[in-house]
């Protein structure tokens, strides 16, 4: 673990749980996140640039955005984050993708027990800005477009990133939906834990709360109303062609989902 004592005690963890305790109210939520949000990835994106955004930096970025969206009414519910601690080594986490919360705070759980990169599309590279922090956790990028160029991209650039210690985010769907397709939940996270021979971690998560916008799509509305989940499983090793435990995930996820619709 790379945080000092101190900071290892102030994490918000308690039994693998992060629960938001407090939060704040607002008649404009998004008009009050959205500057906020922006420092802190201008402050994320400075610090890649000069290279100095490590995983102590990328934890900061994610506890800050969670916490000012908080602040605007959010609340937050996850739970599993032991498995991720208890796991040796690096791993790979496999999710369904529902909106671009989960790119922004994933380092607030994962970050204080594992090095951290995703697989993202190509186009996150041009983003102004934003591309510093892409270039600086070194993630992996495919285009969506090219089905077996995105495999071989995914299956060499995730090994590299696993065998240097790195551990890998990656969602299946070729797009952000908030529906979850089991069948269109393609077997490439699969393919690359059983190349490099690491455990998967099956994540489920229920970010609407951050809503897609009609003409910038990382940027809708914030939702108070609507609850954020995320659920980190146990741990799964790869066996012969995965199939058993590539439905394990989509069931998990599957499962998730249907509890937090029943409970909201």
């Amino acid at each position: 673990m790379f945080l000092s004592p101190l900071q290892v005690e102030y994490l918000p963890f308690e039994n693998g749980i992060y629960k938001t305790e407090k939060h704040g109210k607002t008649m404009f939520p998004s008009l009050f996140f959205y500057p906020n949000m922006a420092r802190t990835v201008y402050q994320a994106s400075w610090e890649a640039k000069t290279g100095i955004y490590d995983r102590k930096n990328s934890f900061k970025s994610g506890i800050t955005i969670v916490h000012e969206l908080e602040k605007v009414g959010v609340t937050f519910n996850v739970t599993g984050i032991d498995n991720i601690k208890n796991t040796e080594g690096a791993c790979l986490f496999i999710s369904n993708h529902m909106s671009v919360m989960e790119t922004f705070i994933l380092s607030m759980f994962i970050c204080p027990y594992k090095e951290l990169t995703y697989v993202v599309k190509e186009s996150l590279f041009r983003y102004p800005i934003f591309k510093h922090i892409m270039f600086g956790i070194r993630a992996i990028a495919v285009s969506r477009k090219h089905p077996k160029e995105d495999l071989m991209s995914v299956l060499n650039g995730g090994c590299a990133a696993l065998s240097e210690g790195r551990s890998v985010v990656v969602f299946p769907q070729s797009t952000r939906s908030v529906e979850f397709n089991a069948a269109a939940f393609n077997t490439i996270g699969v393919k690359l834990a059983r190349r490099a021979n690491v455990p998967v971690i099956p994540m489920a998560l229920k970010t609407d709360a951050w809503g897609n916008g009609k003409y910038l799509k990382d940027y809708g509305k914030i939702d108070p109303e609507k609850k954020v989940h995320f659920a980190f499983g146990a741990p799964l090793v790869i066996k012969g062609t995965g199939a058993e435990e590539h439905k394990a995930i989509t069931d998990f996820i599957e499962g998730k989902l249907k509890m937090w619709s029943e409970t909201t």
